[in-house]
């Protein structure tokens, strides 16, 4: 079995400069910047011949490269506790086009259709037991944070480790976008 997800990888800039966002939280656990990304879709753990099915449809995919461009952050919650820190993502035609073309490819691998719906951020933090107040001052110091836009000329379909320091992700296949997947 192997443990999936699909997504955009960020400049090595861009995954400093967030690394940098890293505050005073009580109970948050900070994404190391080798491993910040937005996700597309999360698989879970198939076994290898999901995982080819999974990687002979996403290299199908065709679609412009998407722009893509983060501001201001916030939080997930769920009773009353933040779950998670996130920078945001601004959702644009060709972001969307892509995740849909990845869902959908992935279903066609014979994945039940994602749990979530998409909400496209940078996940910074994974809280636990955080109250909102714990939270305030970071998500307030921080709510003006812009990157300058870039352009993502490839997705990854990426594998994770569960280690007793966290996940160890490891980019299996780079799919390139639009006109890049002809050259």
């Amino acid at each position: 079995m192997i443990r999936l997800f699909v997504a955009l990888s960020l400049p090595h800039e861009l995954r400093l400069r967030l690394s940098g966002l890293r505050g005073q939280v009580p109970g948050a656990r900070w994404v190391p910047s080798e491993n910040i990304h937005i996700t597309l879709r999360f698989i879970g753990e198939v076994d290898t011949a999901t995982a080819d099915d999974v990687h002979g449809e996403l290299e199908r995919i065709d679609t412009e490269p998407p722009k893509i461009c983060l501001s201001g952050v916030g939080h997930f919650e769920s009773r009353g506790q933040v779950r998670a820190l996130w920078a945001g993502v601004e959702r644009n035609e060709e972001l969307l086009r892509l995740q849909v073309k990845v869902e959908m490819a992935c279903q066609r691998a014979g994945l039940v259709p994602g749990a979530r719906r998409f909400h496209p951020h940078v996940t910074l933090a994974r809280c636990k037991s955080t109250s909102l107040a714990r939270v305030a001052h970071f998500i307030e110091d921080h709510s003006a944070f812009a990157a300058p836009p870039f352009q993502s000329d490839s997705f990854v379909l990426y594998s994770s480790t569960l280690g007793r320091t966290g996940s160890v992700y490891t980019p299996e296949v780079e799919y390139p976008l639009g006109a890049f997947a002809f050259a």
